[in-house]
């Protein structure tokens, strides 16, 4: 099978991302978000990058959050005191429901449209902190270009922060009948062809438009930093899942598995 070009998979995935929106919207999940989120203090960031967060400290800031989704991260982002938040996404179905959240919530963050490798001239140099959270890296072809943009969003000594799953669990294929045996190369460089719409939170899958997942070894994804000029400051790895309910059950382990990691890294100020 003939591999997409990188600007092929954009573009498919942002196809499979509009087209699955429907199926998280009309779900429990849903109107469970539209009571909470109308809340000052609302928050749906988890403990680890919560404290990471705080650590690296938003209070007062300005805060980009690149590949937002539904923008319930970047509305979380308030409760610890950010100044302005803007949510970015290429998926323009998926920013109308950040917007509704946005009209419930008393907080006011800006959402833009825009695919992260052609973002607006305005958003250069901008931010104070740029999150990334789970789910995000694995949709692009080339994570060292998209550090590189991730970067120019950022002030000089502006902080990249990521959270996302660890690159070893994509060896594993959680439906096996044996899920703890390898079924893949964690040095895959070729993506995962996906035939089916992109859902999470326990929701069952069903057909959809072919779409692309890549995997990055953490190694690429440390050298994308440094050839952005990054620094990196911070990077630990957990034994807990942050992925669906699916990949429960590589936690707690005999032989713990690394399931998810945070990472930080500043630009360098000029």
């Amino acid at each position: 099978m003939d591999m997409p070009s990188a600007q092929q998979a954009i573009a498919s995935n942002k196809d499979a991302w509009d087209a699955s929106a429907t199926l998280h919207k009309d779900s429990p999940h849903w109107n469970a978000l539209l009571a909470s989120i109308a809340h000052a203090d609302f928050s749906c960031l988890d403990p680890t990058i919560t404290a990471l967060l705080q650590n690296v400290g938003v209070a007062g800031k300005d805060v980009v959050q690149l590949c937002c989704n539904n923008g319930r991260e970047s509305l979380s982002l308030f409760a610890l005191g950010a100044r302005a938040v803007v949510g970015i996404d290429q998926s323009r179905a998926f920013l109308l429901q950040a917007r509704e959240l946005a009209d419930v919530s008393p907080h006011s963050p800006e959402f833009i449209e825009a695919d992260i490798h052609h973002l607006p001239e305005g958003l250069q140099g901008r931010f104070d902190v740029a999150l990334v959270t789970i789910g995000v890296l694995n949709w692009m072809p080339d994570v060292a270009l998209f550090m590189r943009h991730a970067a120019s969003t950022l002030k000089p000594g502006g902080t990249l922060v990521i959270y996302e799953t660890h690159p070893f669990l994509e060896v594993f294929d959680p439906r096996a009948s044996n899920p703890l045996l390898p079924t893949s190369s964690y040095f895959k460089r070729d993506p995962f062809v996906l035939q089916q719409s992109i859902v999470y939170e326990g929701l069952d899958e069903v057909p959809g438009p072919t779409s692309y997942w890549y995997v990055h070894t953490l190694g690429s994804i440390v050298s994308g930093l440094i050839s952005a000029q990054l620094q990196v400051d911070h990077l630990r790895e957990y034994p807990h899942s942050n992925r669906e309910e699916l990949y429960d059950q590589y936690e707690h382990q005999p032989a713990q598995l690394p399931l998810c990691f945070t990472l930080t890294a500043s630009k360098r100020p000029v």
